[in-house]
């Protein structure tokens, strides 16, 4: 792929329904505070180009299981990721996905409470069946450039009639520190509860602060990113699509540019919002709260959805719908693939042996069905933490478990001394730490603000829930993981050169051959192609299960009764002619051959690779000046 589509879908996979809502909701809540992560992110996509990517090509890997895989050796490291992939989808990618887009369909058809939300989420499951059951919607990166086109196209319109309303930017930064709901006007319980804070305006705030202190928005913001944007397989995929090194560096350039303009396009309307509809977006009264949009801990999350639909001219308004509804879909059907996918593969075949090829299409979409029903369970936990806001919720979920991936992540691609055992035994421990704070953190339903009602949580886990930021706990949880890792490596034995060349970043260059770890297990070459079958679509998989079906059809020269068609077509099992779907032989390569195209493919043409590094120190330079500005 071409550089620009590249940074495009770098792009969109990032910003969907749930920043919209999430992000502009913070906005709304307490200024621009939340813009951090953005702005974090253009330097961390600048380490993702420059450092993870020519490590990643040149090992000739296709996922960031595959990688760890060959960096370490074994199956154990691919399992948890797989286990943690599928813990994150629950709780910050299905869940808030459900939640922001039941946002919008609650405020579009003027649902009230929370059964407003759960007819809404209803609503969203049928559209997304439908789409899976009928044959999928493929989440393609052209799909994402043209939505991000037309997203970009509808937010900067919106945009500019939101500060038109409020009476320009510096109208909006005058009316925002004064937007209290007529609530609040005599209840001083109340106005606490839709505080707005003194450094609302500020990217590094007091050390104390309890929403974004200074030493989490350097140290912690940039652990949870370097997770994101480095290690997980949705983002860095896009960048290996590149079609050479410097197609790779410039999509990344590109999507660094583009992430100057959540700040514009997504909290400062979702500040203009409160100022707009401010007894609605920045109600504090937990009865009020449940009535307008379902959640007593407040109603920042509808600020965007509340300029969408009172702003916009009537074709703008579900022009902008439909987009942000079709990337939601988009979304929840690929992140269903991906997570049957991960179970039925890296789960499921470890428990039961030799599986049929129709057994695992039939438990990976009963494993959807179970998926999303504890998402369902879980959103009310979404709507009561945080204040309500969806960016902080996934934010915190991200700080529990991120940040041991991201050790062992940095250690394999800088220390070469680092082993299977120390990056195991890092991962686990950091898991168990990560677990521990999670269940305290959302164990407990605290009161929303205003209530009235006592805070049932014990004494010590008030103090340590209270007093450690989730920033800075991501923080501790990284030095443990990473301590943890060196220590057991330093104590194991270590792995031989000869099984690391261009596996790490010291030695991308290498020309030598590398010989792959041998773990006593099988290859994966029969899984990785099943894996690639079952992502391809979400509807039919591997050909294996179409030729079966189709010769026991011929075989048995009866049609099938129409409710078995009617179940096979509800799991994804139908039948196909075998000769529809051709197998190519794979060349042989001479490993030396191999070694050397893989080193080679990451050089660079002299000239566009300093107009590229020229163009890497002005998206740093730019997000440095707003670093400063807002600082």
């Amino acid at each position: 792929m071409h550089w620009i589509p590249v940074g495009a879908s770098l792009f969109a996979s990032n910003i969907g329904s749930g920043h919209f809502v999430g992000l502009s909701g913070s906005g709304a809540a307490s200024g621009i505070g939340n813009a951090a992560f953005e702005l974090n992110a253009m330097f961390i996509l600048i380490l993702l180009g420059y450092v993870f990517v020519p490590v990643y090509m040149a090992s000739g890997v296709y996922t960031m299981p595959e990688y760890l895989r060959l960096r370490f050796g074994g199956q154990r490291i691919r399992v948890y990721l797989s286990v943690l992939a599928l813990l994150l989808y629950v709780f910050t990618k299905i869940s808030a996905d459900l939640f922001s887009g039941a946002i919008f369909i609650q405020q579009a058809m003027g649902l009230e409470g929370d059964a407003g939300i759960y007819i809404s989420i209803l609503i969203l499951l049928a559209i997304a069946a439908l789409f899976t059951i009928t044959g999928g919607l493929t989440a393609v990166i052209w799909t994402d450039f043209v939505q991000t086109i037309i997203m970009l196209i509808g937010s900067f319109i919106l945009m500019g009639m939101a500060f038109n309303e409020v009476g320009g930017y510096n109208q909006l930064v005058h009316k925002f520190f004064k937007a209290y709901p007529n609530e609040t006007a005599y209840d001083l319980n109340n106005k606490s509860c839709a505080n707005i804070p003194d450094d609302a305006m500020h990217l590094f705030k007091n050390i104390h602060s309890t929403e974004l202190p200074w030493t989490g928005v350097v140290f912690g913001v940039t652990i949870s990113s370097i997770w994101y944007w480095c290690s997980d397989q949705v983002i860095v995929q896009r960048t290996l699509a590149a079609k050479t090194m410097t197609h790779a560096k410039g999509g990344c350039i590109m999507a660094s540019f583009l992430k100057i303009l959540p700040l514009f396009i997504i909290i400062f309307p979702g500040m203009a919002s409160r100022v707009l509809y401010t007894d609605t977006v920045a109600c504090a009264d937990p009865v009020a709260c449940e009535k307008i949009c379902g959640s007593q801990a407040g109603c920042t999350n509808i600020a965007y959805a509340e300029l969408v639909i009172n702003l916009l001219p009537q074709g703008l308004t579900g022009l902008m719908l439909a987009v942000m509804l079709a990337a939601l879909m988009s979304s929840l059907t690929s992140i269903f693939n991906s997570s049957s996918t991960i179970f039925t593969m890296d789960i499921w075949t470890r428990i039961r042996k030799n599986p049929s090829d129709i057994e695992l299409l039939v438990v990976g979409r009963l494993f959807v069905l179970v998926l999303v029903a504890v998402s369902i369970l879980w959103i009310p936990v979404i709507q009561a933490s945080q204040g309500g806001q969806l960016f902080v919720y996934i934010q915190n979920i991200t700080s529990y478990l991120a940040p041991p991936v991201c050790a062992v992540y940095l250690l394999a691609f800088f220390i070469p001394r680092t082993t299977e055992q120390g990056a195991f035994w890092g991962l686990m421990v950091g898991l168990i730490v990560g677990l521990i704070r999670f269940g305290l953190e959302f164990g407990y339903v605290i009161p929303p603000c205003g209530s009235g009602l006592p805070d049932p949580r014990p004494e010590i886990i008030k103090k340590i829930v209270g007093n450690v930021h989730y920033l800075h706990f991501g923080c501790i949880l990284f030095l443990i993981s990473l301590v943890t890792a060196v220590l057991v490596s330093l104590i194991t034995e270590p792995i031989d050169e000869k099984y690391l060349y261009r596996l790490t970043f010291w030695t991308r260059h290498s020309t030598k051959v590398r010989l792959e770890l041998q773990d006593g297990e099988k290859s994966d070459s029969t899984t990785k192609l099943a894996t690639t079958a079952i992502d391809a679509d979400s509807s039919v998989t591997a050909s294996d299960s179409a030729t079966d079906a189709q010769s026991i059809n011929d075989s048995q020269n009866v049609p099938l009764p129409a409710w078995r068609r009617a179940v096979n077509c509800l799991c994804g099992v139908e039948t196909q002619k075998a000769d529809q779907m051709p197998s190519t032989p794979k060349a042989v390569i001479d490993p030396q051959e191999e070694a050397i195209l893989a080193s080679e493919f990451i050089k660079e043409d002299p000239k566009w690779y300093k107009f590229v590094n020229t163009n890497a120190i002005i998206v740093m330079s730019v997000s440095a000046f707003m670093w400063a500005w807002y600082a």
